[in-house]
């Protein structure tokens, strides 16, 4: 399996996958197979660090050193409450950092997550 890589980009706006579209049409157009891109936005870094909080980082950290397990093996190997970590891990499979394998564990499939935070546009004087 290739290296995937999940990329997490704030207040790029719509430019940008535009942009990415375009790309991977004009390698389809050539006969070149693009490589896949697995990413999510957000507006801005309050709701980006509202979903990625540092709990979530450290759990993601988690699942990456150990390999897939259950919820109940990650609370215990995070020594969290397994209700707060089951909340957790919903809520970063809604923003595809976390995944389900065939026998029902979880895992982050990706070897490396990039955070792309473009600034808001200067306002004219």
């Amino acid at each position: 399996m290739s290296e995937r890589i999940l990329t997490i980009k704030v207040g790029s706006g719509i430019q940008s996958s535009l942009a990415l579209a375009q790309q991977m049409m004009e390698r389809l157009e050539i006969g070149e197979e693009p490589a896949p891109y697995f990413g999510v936005g957000f507006k801005n870094v309050s709701q980006m660090l509202s979903v990625f909080t540092p709990k979530r980082w450290d759990l993601l950290a988690t699942l990456r050193e150990h390999g897939a397990m259950s919820i109940a093996e990650l609370a215990r190997t995070l020594q969290r409450d397994y209700k707060n970590v089951h909340n957790d891990v919903e809520r970063l499979m809604e923003w595809l950092a976390i995944e389900r394998d065939a026998n029902g564990k979880i895992f982050t499939p990706y070897s490396e997550i990039v955070v792309d935070v473009h600034l808001p546009q200067q306002k004219a004087a």
